[in-house]
C-alpha cells in the first residue's frame, strides 16, 4: 500500500490536520525547474514556498469539496442508506471514513489500493482517540486553523501508515 496522503476534517469543515507522503519519483517530477537566468535567492524567498503554502491549503479544500459533492449525490441517488467510501482516478484512490462525531478521514493512496475503511477505523480508534481526544490538553474544537498538534498521534500515524 502506497499512501500519497491524508487528511482529517472536523465538523465545521475546516482540514485539522494534513500530512502527505510523496514517493520519490512522484517528487521529482513535481519540483519545478528553476530557469538558470534568474537569480536563486528571490525564488527561494518569494515565490516557491508562498506557492507550496497556498497549494497545501487549496488541496484540502479541493479534497473536502470532492467528498463533499460526492456524498451529496451518492445520498440523492441512493438514499439515506448508501454511504459514499472511496473512488478511484488514473492517478490516485480516494478513500472516505466518517465517525459519529462527524469527524472526517480521507486518505488517498495508488490506485491498486484495496478498500481502506477498516485502516481508517483503526487510525480513528487507536491513533485519534488514544492521542488526541483522550489528551486533555487538546482542543475540543478547531477555530482559526489550529489543528491536531500532538507528537505521539503523528508518531503512531507513521508507524501505522509505514508499516
Amino acid at each position: 500500500m502506497v499512501v500519497y496522503s491524508f487528511y482529517i476534517f472536523d465538523r465545521h469543515a475546516a482540514c485539522i490536520y494534513k500530512k502527505t507522503w510523496l514517493p520519490s519519483s512522484f517528487s521529482s517530477s513535481v519540483t519545478p525547474a528553476r530557469p538558470s537566468s534568474q537569480p536563486s535567492q528571490p525564488y527561494v524567498n518569494g515565490g516557491l514556498q508562498a506557492r507550496a503554502a497556498l497549494s497545501a491549503d487549496n488541496d484540502a479544500k479541493l479534497v473536502f469539496g470532492t467528498v463533499f459533492s460526492l456524498r451529496t449525490m451518492v445520498r440523492k441517488l441512493g438514499g439515506e442508506d448508501d454511504s459514499f467510501l472511496s473512488y478511484r482516478t488514473s492517478q490516485y484512490k480516494l478513500h472516505y471514513y466518517e465517525t459519529p462525531t462527524n469527524i472526517k478521514f480521507v486518505m488517498l493512496t495508488d490506485t491498486k489500493s484495496g478498500s481502506m475503511r477498516i485502516a481508517l477505523q483503526q487510525i480513528y480508534v487507536n491513533c485519534y482517540v488514544e492521542y488526541v481526544v483522550k489528551n486533555p490538553l487538546s482542543p475540543v474544537e478547531h477555530p482559526g486553523g489550529l489543528g491536531v498538534n500532538n507528537e505521539l498521534f503523528e508518531a503512531s500515524l507513521e508507524q501505522f501508515v509505514v508499516c
